[in-house]
């Protein structure tokens, strides 16, 4: 298989993303994990652009030996004696020139014309030649430039020394059919080619970073360059996770391959999302929270039984440990008792039945149901004993004037719906009065306790009471999102156990 440089340009054209500024030791950390990552070429900063950029690149190429160190500068004089400047003490320097090559460009921000942009590209890659023989032009705006012209001043930087071309959709424009289309055009067009590698540097801006790179490599491209979590101006760039990882998952289809360790991607991920303060979306391929997540009953089913029914990549693959079955209102019972077995508990099916009941419900009051949300659960059923009155419904009104009224409905031994209301001090009170006027079985609360299972405006709340009658002490305990819910379950658990040894003991 053909492999495809992976040219990392994070630490210049993604630090250039809209608040993304990072210092020079920021900069050497995440120079420092894009070399653990494997990357061929890392571009460490634009060293003419100021002083804390020109001092990071020339750490980065004192420090970093075994990537290509590269740095950018304008088709200007000042600009490549600076880069060299910096990136001389490294093992493996690059220089990166460019210019504007589209007509837009030339009119509004250059203001020259064809023949002096072809001039000032030919005289500038050969004075960045007299540096290194690494050299590296790009024709901003190559997209919306006009293919003849583009193809003859790639021919004048070859004949001057350029040894790598790069291509750039600076911003976003092309669809992959198109650009597919002018990398095909210069390997045909363009008389010199063979003596120079092309290279694509694309831009998200219509969303095609990924699928234009990737279209460029089926057409002759052999080097990509990318950020990590696609950071880049504006819309942000190719990203380097979903290039890499869509060649090693499709080599099927692409018959290619990169030196990325991909294994190192969810770690660099990570330190560049810290550094940089940029959050990664949730649904962002393969380094989003969510990116190896199931909810759906169907997927986490098919996850269960076969982790390739509903992921086209192993988790490990990238350094994410495993996936995860993320339990919600619309996951099964599936995942439901094998998240229990990982958790310790092997449940009857009577009381897995229970539990997944319970469960759901509380899936319809809380978006997602985390470990502690579950044992609590467990919890709470284990600790069930058969019912002599079972708690339906409980409805309260209550606030800082007026007095508190609640309203419970219960179902009796002989399976009667029976309800009550009353008032008291507080919401509590009042359900507790309500539930004494329908159980009637004189007791006295002795302890009340909530506690918050989980965090979170949604959190579960778990109650524990005790109540004393005859001389003995019950206890019960209750969880719910609603801790008025918790508290009437918590008080009907310690009756139902004062109902049923009164019973027993008979």
């Amino acid at each position: 298989m053909e492999r495809v440089i992976i040219f990392d340009t994070t630490l210049r054209d993604g630090e250039q993303a809209a608040g993304g500024s990072l210092n020079v030791q920021e900069k050497l950390e995440i120079a420092r994990q894009l070399e653990k990552l494997g990357v061929d070429v890392i571009e460490a900063g634009f060293p003419f652009s100021s002083p804390g950029d020109f001092e990071a690149v020339k750490l980065i190429a004192k420090e970093i030996k075994t990537p290509i160190i590269c740095g950018l500068a304008r088709c200007n004089p000042k600009d490549i004696d600076r880069a060299w400047e910096a990136l001389k003490g490294a093992k493996r320097p690059r220089l990166h020139v460019f210019i504007a090559t589209s007509d837009i460009h030339l009119k509004y921000q250059l203001r020259k014309s064809r023949e002096e942009v072809l001039q000032i590209a030919r005289e500038m890659v050969a004075r960045a030649k007299g540096y290194t023989d690494d050299i590296e032009f790009s024709a901003m705006d190559a997209s919306r430039t006009e293919p003849a012209y583009l193809y003859q001043i790639l021919e004048a930087v070859i004949d001057a020394g350029a040894t790598t071309l790069n291509i750039p959709d600076t911003v976003g424009y092309a669809i992959p059919a198109e650009f597919g289309e002018l990398i095909w055009g210069i390997t045909q067009k363009v008389p010199n080619i063979a003596k120079a590698v092309i290279s694509v540097h694309c831009h998200d801006d219509l969303g095609l970073a990924t699928a234009n790179s990737l279209e460029a490599v089926k057409r002759g491209a052999k080097q990509v360059e990318c950020t990590i979590n696609g950071i880049g101006e504006r819309g942000g760039n190719a990203a380097l996770e979903e290039v890499v990882m869509a060649i090693k998952t499709r080599k099927d289809f692409l018959n290619l391959t990169t030196g990325v360790n991909t294994e190192q991607i969810y770690k660099t991920s990570r330190l560049v999302r810290e550094l940089t303060g940029f959050v990664v979306q949730s649904n962002k391929a393969i380094v989003g929270a969510n990116a190896f997540r199931h909810e759906s009953g169907i997927h986490q089913d098919g996850v269960i039984k076969m982790p390739i029914t509903f992921e086209i990549m192993n988790p490990k693959m990238v350094g994410i440990p495993a996936s995860t079955l993320v339990l919600g209102k619309r996951s099964g019972r599936n995942a439901f008792r094998k998240r229990l077995e990982e958790l310790g508990y092997d449940l009857s099916a009577d009381e897995l039945g229970r539990a997944f009941t319970t469960f759901k419900e509380l899936a319809d009051k809380k978006k997602e149901i985390d470990d502690r949300d579950i044992e609590s659960v467990i919890k709470q059923e284990l600790r069930t004993i058969t019912e002599v009155y079972h708690l339906d419904s409980v409805q309260i009104s209550c606030g800082n004037k007026g007095v508190s009224m609640a309203s419970v409905k219960l179902l009796s031994p002989d399976g009667q719906s029976i309800a009550d209301a009353a008032l008291g001090t507080g919401p509590v009170d009042a359900v507790y009065k309500a539930i004494n006027r329908l159980v009637r079985v004189p007791n006295t609360l002795t302890e009340f306790s909530v506690k918050s299972v989980t965090g979170g405006i949604d959190a579960i709340g778990e109650v524990l009471v005790r109540i004393e009658s005859g001389g003995i002490t019950y206890s019960g305990r209750g969880a719910d999102t609603d801790v008025i819910v918790a508290s009437a379950k918590a008080y009907m658990n310690a009756l139902n156990r004062l109902l049923i040894a009164r019973k027993a003991s008979r």
